[in-house]
């Protein structure tokens, strides 16, 4: 009983990073309807800011972490509304698989730009104790403060982002463009601030989410986005993509999977368990677990 409590712990805690990680991508493409592949990587460089950023800052406070988090919140929120207006934004009337290689583009020149030396460097480097780190023992059960606070800061950030998008007047001009563009425009709605309103809100929380990931392992490296963010795709696919309780129901389950997997004998199978229940729900549930299909008339 106490390893099944650890591994959901540990489950719990996997999961709500890669739902803040799926978020992200289930915003843009409920109010675009394109998947930005580009996402992973602010992911990674939420967690590259909030290393460079950490090493001058107090180290094992709230106050040097807190300030660790927000600053890499704010860093990936100014990026992902440049990525909008200078890579999507002139596209935005062309086919989507334009912007869909565009978006793979801008992936490759994150990664390959904080491989620099001048910039980050390729080599791994060890994330600071921006917060207060504490271990308990409970009955055999160990409780880490780090997994506590991803838990935490997910919570918060999920619960913020439900409240921004259904009771604010940018949450309802977000539903409004997603719904319709061109009424919402015909009603006085921008669209171009809405949408990168939208890239600066998910990429925001993917910094989070960065920073969160690199506090449990410890590890920061200009690659480090390209598993979570595939995985966090996936649960957004799972859980019904442009549906918001859908990426946080898919990340928590993929999460869970991963975890318990990796903790048996299949655990090298752990990551094609993970792609095989996609492949699952797309054929049983091709809208998703949460999502609503829609028809297309043609």
């Amino acid at each position: 009983m106490t390893e099944f409590l650890q591994q959901l712990l540990n489950a719990l805690s996997l999961g709500a990073i890669y739902a803040l990680i799926a978020l992200g991508y289930t915003m843009v493409y409920g109010v675009l309807r394109f998947i930005n592949f580009a996402h992973s990587d602010v992911f990674m460089v939420g967690a590259v800011a909030g290393c460079l950023i950490g090493k001058h800052l107090p180290t094992g406070t709230w106050w040097g972490g807190l300030t660790c988090l927000l600053a890499a919140m704010i860093v990936c929120s100014a990026l992902g509304m440049f990525i909008e207006r200078f890579a999507y934004r002139p596209l935005r009337s062309s086919p989507r698989l334009n912007v869909l290689i565009t978006a793979i583009g801008v992936s490759l020149l994150l990664e390959y730009t904080f491989q620099n030396e001048h910039v980050f460097g390729a080599a791994p480097r060890s994330f600071p104790q921006v917060f207060p780190q504490v271990v308990w023992q409970l009955r055999g059960l160990t409780l880490s403060s780090n997994q506590l606070l991803v838990i935490g800061v997910a919570l918060v950030l999920m619960v913020a982002l439900q409240f921004i998008v259904f009771r604010t007047k940018i949450g309802t001009a977000m539903r409004a463009v997603a719904l319709n563009p061109r009424a919402a425009q015909l009603v006085g709605i921008n669209p171009d601030v809405v949408v990168s309103f939208t890239f600066a809100l998910g990429s925001a929380l993917a910094g989070a989410g960065g920073i969160l990931y690199a506090l449990n392992y410890q590890s920061v490296e200009p690659l480090m986005g390209v598993m979570p963010g595939l995985k966090a795709f996936v649960a957004a696919v799972i859980g019904g993509i442009g549906n918001i309780p859908g990426a946080a129901l898919g990340g928590l389950l993929i999460g869970t999977i991963e975890t318990f997997v990796g903790g048996s004998q299949l655990s090298t199978y752990k990551d094609a368990i993970a792609f095989a229940l996609l492949i699952l729900i797309l054929l049983f549930r091709p809208a998703g677990l949460l999502g609503r299909s829609h028809v297309e008339k043609v």
